[in-house]
């Protein structure tokens, strides 16, 4: 089974460079039209990204722009197989932090510094994802996530139950549903990533708080298994008992079934599965997780994606061009249009969306404090142990002291 599975992976990554091969090469130089390639790692919206690379084409007919995307696991190993074999996409998706400096130091990305308007209409927070130690930006924000916690309105209404306002009162109204005979949460852990990214990262900042403290364990200055951190730990393990039973083996799509069927009261997380519940048979919305009483509610508003554009491209100026409109109002606006539902536009503009729950979402972040996903920055490596100490704390099997011991451990091997 493992040999038809590397079989499979190699055979992926091969085909989609065979798709890519001339891919900077592809243009119809004559009367100066040119074709530009787009990679990403996202087939599931190639039909909105090409609605807006056909809102673009009307405003510059003679650049089309074909998205060309790649299936998301292997977009890392087959984007870099492309690049060393000078295949690579005119533009492409870059990843967040660590992921894409590595591509703009190994000399792929371009530098996108001087673009107009990258630095002036987005804010430095939202650029830090893309920038260099040196200041360098290699890429334009695209779009970010966010984390929340659907509910049903029906059934809220129905109880004469209210939106709770501190983290004590969650576990109140869970203690409440689960006494009225409903399953408070639909979260389970069978995906492990979701539980990590979604509910544990996307209650992190209310423990600890946003960018600036963020930091400050990332020096060392602060300690993983500092009260702050494992107060958060011991959210998870309050929780655990508001899970569906038999938790360990709910996947994701089982969530999404548990949730939509009303079988489930609520649900932490991202706001790109909003679409799941389109044809849902109930009133529903979204709250943010509140912090503990005394802290100020934050919200995990991850930076997801960035366009850059292939240093080696034969046609620097119509990418550069695309990057710039994408880094005007008007550009972002068009953008936001065709965006998938729970992706938003990073730019400084204040942009309405189509989609009422989306903007539901988005209206969470008003007046908060927002940060990115806690290790993204400076900790990838500490993602999949956390993701297993996590599963453990809810389990039983680990106390939250133990996992914020393991944390720090290894955090401190990484700083």
């Amino acid at each position: 089974m493992k040999k038809v599975k590397i079989l499979l992976a190699l055979t992926l990554i091969f085909a989609s460079a065979f798709v890519f091969a001339g891919g900077n090469k592809a243009a119809d130089t004559g009367g100066g039209k040119a074709t530009l390639t787009l990679g990403s790692w996202r087939p599931d919206d190639s039909v909105q990204i090409e609605r807006l690379l056909a809102e673009y084409g009307k405003l510059n007919p003679n650049v089309t722009i074909r998205h060309l995307p790649i299936n998301p696991p292997d977009y890392n190993a087959t984007l870099r197989l492309q690049l060393d074999g000078g295949t690579g996409p005119d533009l492409m998706y870059a990843r967040s932090y660590a992921t894409g400096a590595e591509l703009f130091q190994a000399g792929y990305f371009a530098d996108a510094s001087d673009i107009p308007g990258v630095k002036a209409n987005f804010t430095a927070s939202s650029l830090a994802p893309w920038t260099t130690t040196d200041g360098k930006v290699f890429a334009v924000p695209y779009a970010a996530v966010s984390h929340g916690v659907y509910y049903n309105k029906t059934i809220f209404r129905k109880e004469g139950l209210a939106i709770p306002q501190t983290f004590e009162d969650f576990l109140k109204l869970c203690a409440t549903l689960n006494d009225k005979g409903y399953t408070p949460l639909a979260n389970g852990v069978a995906d492990e990533w979701d539980i990590l990214e979604c509910f544990f990262l996307g209650i992190l900042p209310n423990y600890i708080g946003g960018a600036s403290e963020r930091v400050k364990y990332e020096t060392g200055a602060k300690k993983l298994n500092d009260a702050d951190f494992t107060a958060a730990f011991q959210a998870m393990a309050d929780v655990a008992k508001y899970l569906p039973k038999g938790f360990e083996s709910v996947s994701l799509s089982d969530a999404f079934v548990l949730f939509a069927t009303q079988k489930a009261v609520m649900f932490m997380d991202g706001s790109w599965d909003l679409p799941q519940f389109d044809s849902a048979s109930f009133e529903w919305g979204i709250f943010a997780m509140p912090a503990p009483a005394g802290k100020k509610t934050a919200i995990s508003f991850h930076p997801d994606m960035a366009i850059t554009y292939n240093k080696a491209t034969k046609y620097p100026n119509e990418a550069k061009a695309f990057l710039a409109w994408l880094a005007t109002k008007e550009g972002a606006t068009v953008a936001a249009a065709n965006m998938p539902t729970g992706f938003y536009p990073m730019i400084n503009f204040p942009i309405t969306l189509a989609d009422p729950h989306g903007n539901e979402f988005l209206a969470l972040n008003t007046g908060k404090e927002t940060d990115a996903r806690f290790v993204w920055p400076k900790f990838m490596d500490l993602y999949a142990p956390m993701n297993q100490a996590v599963i453990q704390v809810l389990r039983g099997a680990q106390t939250p002291r133990q996992a914020a011991d393991e944390m720090e451990r290894i955090a401190a091997t990484l700083r």
